[in-house]
């Protein structure tokens, strides 16, 4: 099993599905890597050679931003806005939709379980 990133990418997927296991790189990001690397789309994560591997995890650490650093930057993100108490920031701190959709109804996501009101009733 082949580790890059600090995650254990599955060794009898394709290369560009297997990469796609890291967080921060989708379909684009993973085709990109295996051209720059100069792999084939159709090999699989067993029959690439050590240097293949190595030649992978460097273009991912040279060029991408992965895993904990892209968790923590978004996280630092959100606490800005929310320091900073812009809309965005209120929002995310009261836990409701930041991107402007109704709460009425719906947002049940964000706003958790419904709670009854006593006394309301139709």
């Amino acid at each position: 099993m082949a580790r890059i990133a600090g995650v254990n990418i599955p060794t009898n997927k394709r290369v560009l599905i297997a990469l796609q296991y890291i967080h921060g790189i989708g379909q684009k990001s993973a085709r990109d890597i295996v051209t720059k690397v100069g792999i084939d789309d159709a090999r699989r994560v067993n029959q690439l050679t050590d240097a293949e591997v190595l030649a992978i995890r460097e273009t991912i650490d040279k060029d991408f931003t992965v895993e904990g650093d892209l968790r923590r930057e978004n996280s630092m993100n959100i606490k800005r806005l929310m320091d900073l108490a812009c809309y965005r920031g209120l929002r995310h701190r009261k836990g409701l939709p930041v991107r402007g959709q109704r709460t009425h109804t719906n947002a049940r996501t964000r706003k958790g379980p419904a709670k009854p009101i006593a006394g309301k009733k139709k």
